[in-house]
């Protein structure tokens, strides 16, 4: 039986691009679909960032995993006066993320080195660099299969906080109704009851992607109505379709 919903709201931000597969989504079931970030990201300040003892001056090559990452290591060396220099090397997750660096560095003036998208890809880049004195910048919620990684292969390298994960402001919410909520981290699940201690699921259709998300919804007494991925539904917009279709 296909389960009639009209509104659905998305705890990340709207998305850049009008190719999103959630617009499509909207147009084919005639959905009202809003974005709003329940998490965002704060960068730690120099102060701060010195108590870590961590010495940009004493590292060759950074690390970088995401967008963010970039951002806050140029944000901190410029606020601790650090030059970063022309021979540092840069290990980029992914060939966009290392596209990135273009808003700081002449790119094609510089040693840069990306995997395919997963980290596992980077650290074959990485095993071949041995010598290097990596920095790690990161949040507060690091993946601790990073780490883990870098450990087992022996690699030299200062894991340096620079930005954390905050849960978002969304008072305002407090009288809006959604037919769906969808989360992608257990972040989002944490803001939801920081900005709502007495929320209560009700008809509320919960939809989470990812097992650490799942796991985290149920933890937090909320029924899971709609997971992703799974082999049918290798997406959240799929299964969410689904869930409507009533596949």
């Amino acid at each position: 039986m296909a389960q009639k919903l009209k509104t659905i709201l998305i705890s990340q931000p709207r998305p850049t691009t009008e190719k999103s597969p959630y617009f499509d989504l909207a147009e084919r079931q005639k959905l009202t679909i809003d974005f709003r970030p329940f998490i965002h990201v704060e960068g730690v300040d120099g102060q701060e960032f010195r108590q870590q003892r961590v010495a940009f001056a004493e590292h060759t090559a950074v690390i970088l995993t995401s967008r963010n990452a970039i951002d806050h290591f140029f944000r901190l060396a410029e606020e601790l006066r650090f030059e970063v220099p022309d021979t540092m090397k840069y290990f980029c997750i992914s060939e966009a993320t290392a596209f990135y660096l273009q808003k700081y560095v002449v790119y094609r003036k510089r040693k840069i080195f990306f995997g395919k998208q997963s980290f596992q890809d980077l650290m074959e880049h990485i095993k071949k660099h041995k010598s290097e004195s990596y920095i790690l910048p990161c949040s507060d919620l690091m993946k601790p299969s990073i780490p883990k990684l870098l450990d087992e292969a022996g690699v030299n390298y200062s894991k340096a906080m620079m930005y954390r994960t905050v849960c978002s402001d969304l008072s305002d919410l407090s009288d809006v109704k959604y037919d769906v909520l969808v989360f992608y981290s257990p972040s989002g699940i944490e803001s939801l009851f920081k900005n709502f201690p007495n929320f209560v699921q009700g008809d509320t259709n919960i939809a989470t992607f990812g097992p650490t998300t799942a796991k985290a919804a149920k933890e937090a007494n909320l029924r899971v109505d709609i997971a992703a991925p799974t082999p049918k539904a290798p997406s959240m917009t799929m299964a969410i379709e689904h869930y409507i279709l009533g596949k």
